[in-house]
């Protein structure tokens, strides 16, 4: 008979795909919203500031390239944070350290207070609040989990919508340094997606894993979570006999008194592994040696080059070919609502599992770049906005499906610590990127050419993504014939 209490983390094992996963849900939407929303809209801040302080494009597009590299750079942190504390603590620290930075960039008097504050500091607390969100999404939401990233990722749509032209009125009314009090006001609201975060049972109720493949690397890899002793109780009282699929026959365990000293050679690759279990409680730097993952990355490093530059310079573009400002801005909300159309949209395609989603994510990576390749060619509003649109969704279907292809690649279980270490690693792209654009704009005195910088990444990150596609085939074809193999052995072994 099941007791109460192993039913009750039997359930809580499952993801549960619905109930206060919605508020989750709710979270990671604000978040999303509140993070890289307000990066999309600072395009309007952008203007006031280039005039302001009479510097150059490349100069002011470093405010919002430390902002994203430092997300990204921080990233393995918050996961590790996470880890060691709680997701919900996480958040709501990274909100207050959000409103600080913006509160107290309105006071800077350079651009170098400007990078410090606007720049590192809303960057570290978005990376705190970013990604333990995500992360605890991706454990509330299993057969609903491509929907579920892509309705959360839609706040940064709606989000963007709505502050683009707030912002704008409000530097009009205030000025940009009364516009950045009030984003520092409004940044609080992360410390309440924060308090949302209810801890699901399943983060922290991993059972104790005795792996046969360890003994050759001379290591017993184990999952510790808070429970790990009591499932090790479990073990013992329950003396059970697994056999893996190698065939292997593997015990759980005993007590030091109940194993003889010329048969412990396990127990002491336990107690040296002891201090390696400890960092992988945290952070899984095994994923470094994940060839898929690393490929994946790669594609990272390139689409970051141009994920954030068209977002910064659209509005600057728009003016420089006449646009007045509130139909510049007006722009970025057409993308906006686009983008909203493309996030759900592909992601119920992605949920339906009809293609592959490294096939999906391909195409629409390649149609990403090929609309900012053509995007300088616009020039009056009509054909800003057809470009503004087109831009935002193709952007709003690359954004629903990649972290979705993450969770594929390496499980949900090192979700977390793949996210920050697929942020670090693409924080080259992501620091890079706008100040690469605006150096081409200040050598050109074009905005144009800052779309020709990202159309280009894009295209090149798709390469990646075709090799990654190969190497999944190549895998998916070598598991298959293994399985074959087994069964036949096993038919033949029952012959006998």
């Amino acid at each position: 008979m099941v007791s109460p209490v192993k039913a009750q983390r039997e359930k809580a094992a499952v993801a549960p795909d619905g109930g206060y996963a919605w508020f989750v849900l709710l979270s990671c939407f604000l978040v999303f919203g509140l993070t890289f929303g307000v990066i999309k809209a600072f395009g309007v801040f952008y203007v006031e500031i280039y005039r302001y302080f009479e510097t150059t494009a490349t100069e002011t597009s470093w405010i919002t390239s430390i902002s994203v590299g430092t997300i990204h750079i921080v990233a393995p942190v918050a996961t590790a944070l996470s880890a060691r504390y709680s997701h919900r603590s996480v958040v709501i620290m990274g909100g207050l350290i959000c409103s600080l930075g913006a509160i107290t960039g309105a006071f800077a008097c350079n651009l170098i207070e400007l990078y410090l504050t606007v720049g590192f500091l809303n960057g570290f607390g978005y990376a705190l609040t970013w990604t333990p969100t995500v992360t605890i999404l991706g454990f509330y939401f299993e057969k609903k989990r491509p929907v579920a990233n892509a309705l959360s990722s839609a706040g940064e749509c709606i989000l963007t919508f709505v502050l683009t032209p707030l912002f704008q009125l409000l530097i009009d009314i205030f000025s940009w340094r009364g516009a950045l009090l009030i984003l520092g006001g409004l940044q609080l609201n992360l410390c309440v997606c924060g308090m949302l975060l209810r801890p699901l049972n399943a983060t922290r109720d991993m059972t104790h894993v005795c792996e046969v493949k360890a003994e050759e690397e001379g290591l017993s890899v184990e999952l510790l979570t808070e429970n790990s002793e009591q499932s090790k109780r479990n073990c013992h009282e329950k003396e059970e006999l697994r056999i893996n699929e190698q065939g292997t026959i593997q015990m759980c365990p005993k007590d030091a008194e109940e194993i003889p000293p010329s048969t412990s050679d396990s127990s002491i690759r336990t107690k040296r592994a002891e201090p390696r279990n400890k960092i992988l409680r945290y952070v899984d730097y095994t994923l470094i040696t994940n060839a898929e993952f690393m490929v994946y990355s790669m594609f990272g490093i390139f689409a970051s080059l141009g994920f954030f530059a068209p977002a910064l310079f659209l509005v600057p573009f728009a003016r420089s070919k006449g646009i007045e400002e509130y139909q510049a801005a007006a722009l970025m909300s057409i993308s906006a609502v686009l983008d909203l159309f493309g996030r759900v949209i592909f992601g119920w395609v992605a949920n339906l599992r009809l293609v592959e989603t490294v096939k999906q994510l391909t195409v629409t990576v390649i149609l990403l770049g090929t609309v900012l390749l053509l995007g300088p060619l616009a020039s009056s509003f009509f054909q800003l906005a057809a470009f503004s649109a087109a831009y935002g969704i193709v952007y709003g279907a690359t954004v629903a499906i990649y972290i979705t292809m993450l969770a594929e690649l390496v499980g949900v279980q090192r979700l977390g610590s793949a996210l920050g270490f697929f942020m670090l690693i693409r924080s080259s792209g992501a620091l890079l990127g706008p100040p690469i654009a605006g150096f081409f704009i200040d050598k050109t005195s074009d905005y144009g050419t800052g779309f020709l910088m990202a159309g280009g990444a894009f295209i090149i990150s798709a390469l990646f993504l075709l090799l990654l596609h190969k190497m999944m085939h190549r895998h998916q074809r070598s598991t298959t014939k293994n399985q074959l193999d087994k069964t036949g052995q096993n038919f033949s072994t029952a012959d006998k």
